[in-house]
């Protein structure tokens, strides 16, 4: 099997054996755990007839390169989700609802992001290729197993990619905390990309350029920003709320 990765974690190697347990491998397991969530996921990985190793702590952490293993480490192969934008764009059915990250360089943000980009429907998240955290062990554990379901593409140019969005008939909305527009009269029912910053620097300038319109979240009380995670699941799911009235 090639290109084989590192997955770590009770919920991102279960999440893997359910959705597609032909490309896992093999699984190390903690030998000295013998309490019922070891012994439950064991009984899985077992019925999906993948190869079990005994291992101890150092070979765990020596794969893993983190204590957060929880026990289990798993060596699987990438899942045939879209590779690249037009791949995306050609496999979509509806309207696109889209996540796009500009500058996000902490791995449990992007494993934050991707689960709620995944709990929300959504097609993909994008993100730059340079300044910019990668799919990384730490990423997919945090994302519980979305990573397995929302492809994650990377682009060279973001700016070009949201241009390309945009001549593909999807709508580019920003956030910024200081654009007028709040998130409540910005109207995200049909092909929709939603621009994320990072937290505190948010969007680079070209890309608030390149967006058809930017918008705010309304912040009622003495915070001035939101996690990125959470930002974008508030966007995910009021895209998500008004697409369901337009029905």
């Amino acid at each position: 099997m090639s290109r084989l990765k590192v997955l770590y974690g009770f919920h991102a190697v279960t999440a893997r054996l359910r959705h597609d347990p032909s490309t896992v491998e093999e699984i190390f397991y903690d030998q000295s755990r013998r309490d019922r969530r070891m012994n439950d996921f064991l009984a899985v990985a077992k019925e999906a007839g993948v190869r079990l190793i005994a291992a101890d702590e150092t070979r765990l952490w020596g794969l893993a390169h983190t204590e957060r293993h929880q026990g289990v480490v798993a060596r699987a192969g990438d899942l045939p989700l879209a590779q690249n934008l037009a791949e995306l764009l050609d496999g979509i059915q509806g309207s696109a609802l889209l996540l796009v990250l500009d500058g996000i360089t902490d791995p449990h943000n992007l494993g934050a992001c991707l689960r709620v980009a995944d709990a929300a429907g959504a097609h993909a998240v994008i993100a730059p290729r340079d300044r910019a955290v990668g799919l990384n062990a730490t990423a997919a554990k945090v994302a519980s197993g979305a990573a397995d379901t929302v492809p994650y593409i990377t682009v060279t140019n973001l700016a070009r990619t949201l241009r390309d969005l945009k001549d593909a008939g999807v709508w580019v909305v920003g956030t910024a905390g200081d654009a007028t527009a709040s998130l409540y009269e910005t109207k995200l029912d049909g092909p929709v990309a939603l621009v994320m910053g990072a937290e505190g620097e948010g969007m680079r300038r070209l890309s608030r350029d390149t967006c058809d319109e930017v918008m705010h979240i309304p912040m009622a009380g003495s915070v001035e920003s939101l996690n990125v995670s959470v930002a974008s699941g508030v966007c995910l799911f009021e895209a998500v709320r008004q697409r369901s009235v337009k029905k």
